[in-house]
């Protein structure tokens, strides 16, 4: 750990283990190993795949079992063999078929494990594989946390006046809780097009064509069988691909994180201002240190290192946007090594999510300051005023009240008694008055 190359292994490494699951080396060799598996025995099911002989119940087990049986010990032995193959899918490969020769209905087909398949069919489904599973189990999940705990304050503090500033100026009344409803709103929004998501594959051989498979059995519907097969991974089958899937499915999960993490940035930045105004204090954390040579400071450091990490997870997720869709005409292998670090984006946001979460947990509502605040600022009752103004017909409303506020020095007093010399219904002038 102190000598990671990365703060995802290294500083972070807690903060990561969810995901790891999901998108280690560890977790796409096993992927592989479960899409070799799955269409070995999807082939020997095919009444007009004959050569290769159904797989009886128990062997059927077996075969599984291997995957449920995976681990480390496993991923080592097939790093082993890719050592001497010099080529990461062929050694799953020849591992499965190792293990495959002691199961006896398995071990007279072994020919048909990786049959017709280019390395790309493989990894494009194992990379759909991980990420839907990352998807389900981590990322959503989290990001619906966030949404909770937001959603949470924003009705917790809903009716709890504030100043709010446009152009960093004094502007009109808000409320805490409709500034906090404004981010809820928008992650909500990024939350339904995640929900909506579905990664895509392709498994049409080495131009996406299904030329090798056709040679072998020319009668067999290949590509209804393959997205039949495609499917019952969990992923939704393309019909038209070069070797490659486009990744276009990445490219536009890349675009819903970055907009999500574009808006938990905008978040971070508006609570550190909001804690920095003191509007916003912080819980005191026993034993914690502000600054090294200032005793006093309590730094919005949780909202800080979301705003990084989130930059960080931003400028991978931009990078696949706009770097895995384009492959020089039929492939080219710039696309596998971009896909490795995958795993370091959605990293980087878990990062983020925890950050926020626990800053979140450590806010407290100032409302000393809240209220002082407001009355700092008399002028901003100017637009409400004039707006009645201008609803009993009172002529040049807005130039009177910009008169009497714009850049003048006014107080509650000055602008209640002009509102008491206005020519409107006394139950207005009462309602205006402060």
């Amino acid at each position: 750990m102190i000598n990671a190359l990365s703060p995802l292994d290294g500083r972070y490494l807690t903060k990561t283990e969810a995901i790891r699951p999901f998108f280690s080396e560890k977790a796409l060799i096993r992927a592989r190993l479960q899409v070799e598996i799955e269409w070995f025995l999807a082939l020997s099911s095919h009444p007009d795949i004959k050569e290769c002989k159904r797989v009886a119940a128990g062997d059927k087990k077996k075969l599984r079992s291997i995957l449920e049986r995976f681990n480390t010990k496993s991923a080592e032995e097939i790093k082993r063999i890719e050592k001497q193959t010099n080529h990461d899918v062929k050694a799953v490969e020849y591992f499965l078929k190792s293990k495959m020769k002691k199961i006896p209905g398995c071990k007279k087909s072994l020919e048909f494990v990786h049959f017709a398949l280019t390395s790309e069919d493989v990894n494009n489904l194992a990379y759909g594989i991980m990420i839907h599973g990352a998807l389900k189990e981590v990322i959503k999940p989290e990001l619906k946390s966030l949404i909770s705990k937001l959603s949470g304050l924003s009705k917790r503090w809903g009716k709890i006046e504030m100043l709010s500033l446009t152009h960093g100026q004094p502007a009109t009344p808000t409320t805490v809780g409709k500034e906090l409803a404004v981010f809820v709103e928008r992650l909500e929004r990024q939350q339904t097009w995640l929900n909506e998501f579905k990664m895509q594959g392709k498994f049409g051989g080495a131009v996406g064509n299904y030329s090798a498979h056709k040679a072998g059995y020319p009668k067999v519907k290949w590509e209804a069988f393959g997205k039949k097969f495609m499917r019952s991974l969990g992923v939704d089958p393309m019909t038209n691909t070069t070797q490659i899937n486009p990744h276009d499915d990445v490219a536009e999960l890349s675009h819903i994180m970055c907009q999500i993490d574009t808006i938990l940035i905008d978040f971070s930045r508006d609570v550190w201002m909001y804690i920095s105004r003191g509007v916003f204090g912080q819980k005191i954390i026993k034993g914690e240190v502000g600054s090294s040579t200032m005793p006093h400071k309590v730094n919005p450091i949780d909202f800080e290192n979301a705003e990084g990490n989130l930059g960080l997870a931003n400028a991978l997720f931009q990078h696949f946007a706009e770097k895995l869709p384009i492959s020089r005409l039929q492939r080219d292998l710039t696309d596998s090594t971009v896909q490795r670090s995958i795993g370091s984006a959605f990293g980087y946001y878990l990062i983020a999510i925890a950050s926020l979460k626990k800053g979140i947990g450590k806010l407290e509502l100032n409302k000393k300051v809240i209220r002082k605040e407001l009355d700092d600022h008399p002028e901003v009752r100017a637009e409400a005023i004039q707006i009645v103004l201008r609803k009993y017909g009172v002529e040049g409303a807005y130039e009177k009240l910009k008169k009497l506020t714009r850049g003048e020095k006014v107080t509650h007093k000055t602008i209640n008694e002009f509102v008491k010399e206005l020519k409107i219904p006394e139950i207005e002038k009462r309602r205006l008055v402060r």
